[in-house]
């Protein structure tokens, strides 16, 4: 549901957005496309941790529409700047650093989550278990747990407080162990501090968008796309396959095409080859 509440209005932008730029320029698609995914980013951040799914959804299809708004425009913009004869290695450049890029925003955002995490969870972990009635001594030095630890236990699903606070402070008097020990007190620990980053995130992820939206109106509104003829293409293709091939057979030099009509210049011949004995 998550997945085809974000691609399929990608899937609808983008090949509209992709024949308006070819139209109007790439420019104005490109940027709006840009600002409305920053707003929406910064949608997510004003969101409570308990949602209403009608409100997340509407803020993903925002987004799935804002990138497929800028992504078709900004490919175009891409192909239309390089030479025909340099487009197929520009594509693969092109590929090549989306791919890098989505690979590394993941590592990348994920450690800012982290650092987010980090920064709140020990006060909320040390708050909430003083709150049950751990000691303070064991309550502060569970609060000091890997937060990274932290986050994969609730996402599996497991409680570690079983193993991080030691058997003597949970058999204390007067420790609510069975609310320590259940399956929702952790989660429920960790989700203000767990916000906390990936709000974090969210307003990182905007401001970059900002960012590439200040970019794309600089770079100028930019020309639609020139199309030609089949036979324009064609004779353009022949043409530079007949230059390859007279380069590697050493005759000509790469960039010297015969148009059709004139003669190769010939090498003037010397007064013996032209009155030469028999």
């Amino acid at each position: 549901m998550g997945v085809s509440s974000r691609y399929s209005p990608f899937f609808v932008s983008g090949p509209l957005a992709g024949r308006l730029a070819d139209r109007h320029g790439p420019r104005n698609f490109a940027t709006i496309g840009l600002v409305f995914a920053g707003l929406s980013l910064l949608g997510l951040t004003m969101i409570p941790i308990d949602f209403k799914y009608p409100v997340f959804a509407m803020l993903i299809l925002m987004i799935g529409f804002s990138m497929g708004l800028f992504a078709a425009p900004n490919t175009s913009a891409v192909m239309n700047s390089l030479p025909a004869t340099q487009r197929g290695a520009g594509s693969g450049m092109l590929n090549t650093l989306q791919n890098s890029a989505v690979v590394l925003s993941m590592g990348f955002f994920f450690t800012i989550i982290t650092i987010g995490l980090a920064a709140t969870l020990p006060q909320a972990l040390l708050t909430g278990l003083t709150a049950q009635g751990v000691p303070l001594a064991a309550a502060r030095a569970a609060s000091h747990v890997p937060p990274i630890g932290s986050l994969f236990a609730a996402f599996l699903g497991m409680n570690p407080l079983t193993t991080i606070l030691p058997a003597s402070a949970l058999s204390t008097s007067g420790v609510h162990t069975a609310v320590l020990t259940g399956h929702d007190f952790f989660p429920n620990l960790i989700a203000g501090p767990f916000a906390h980053g990936l709000r974090e995130a969210f307003d990182l992820a905007a401001l970059f968008c900002f960012i590439g939206a200040i970019f794309s109106w600089m770079r100028g509104p930019g020309q639609s796309e020139v199309h030609h003829t089949l036979s324009e293409d064609i004779e353009e293709g022949l043409a530079g396959v007949a230059e390859i091939a007279l380069s590697e057979m050493g005759v000509g030099s790469p960039g010297e095409v015969m148009e059709p009509g004139v003669e190769p210049a010939t090498e003037p011949q010397s007064e013996d080859r032209v009155t030469g004995t028999r």
